[in-house]
């Protein structure tokens, strides 16, 4: 394996388990074996290096998640509910994948290509949501797409909040069905 994919693997793997914000340099050359001065030659800074894992780490998410959606569901309560109850497995399954995730949102602040990076994987995820849990799929209106996607996808991480910090008081999938939230009504 070259120094650049073991460096690369080992920017997986200390997002995964330190998160962008306390991943160091000595974290990286410790975890990879390589010299500090790799980083800077492959990537151009320990940031670029984090950024690109980030990215590979998101698309990993997003594949995910994806896989999820696409399982047959139809827009009936029980479906509804077997869909979040995936999701939510789903989520306990990959927790630090989804934490990465929601670190991203705040490294977008400072980073252009991290913030493009998300607002096309939200694009990819409103569209995805709205066939699964709405029925609209390409075919269908683009604002109703961009409404219904949009209204799903805020569901979805705010219910991934939920479980990510307190599972011990998150949604059940029958609780959120329940409720009407997958159908956007309220009981």
């Amino acid at each position: 394996m070259s120094a650049k994919d073991k460096l690369l693997l080992a920017a997986r793997d200390c997002l995964l388990t330190k998160g962008y914000a306390h991943t160091t340099v000595r974290d990286l050359v410790a975890a990879s074996g390589a010299n500090q001065a790799s980083i800077n030659y492959h990537f151009g800074s320990k940031e670029q290096l984090l950024t690109r894992a980030l990215r590979d780490l998101n698309t990993e998410w997003g594949e995910l998640l994806f896989a999820v959606l696409e399982e047959p569901a139809g827009t009936r309560s029980g479906d509804q509910e077997a869909l979040w109850g995936r999701i939510i497995d789903s989520i306990q399954a990959n927790r630090s994948l989804w934490f990465v995730n929601f670190e991203s949102v705040a490294s977008a602040r400072q980073d252009e290509e991290i913030r493009g990076m998300i607002a096309g994987g939200q694009e990819l995820a409103r569209a995805s949501l709205a066939r699964a849990f709405a029925g609209l799929g390409p075919d269908s209106d683009p604002g109703e797409v961009q409404t219904a996607g949009s209204h799903y996808l805020a569901l979805l991480v705010g219910l991934a909040s939920q479980w990510l910090t307190d599972p011990e008081r998150a949604p059940t999938a029958e609780q959120f069905a329940a409720a009407g939230f997958s159908s956007g009504r309220r009981g």
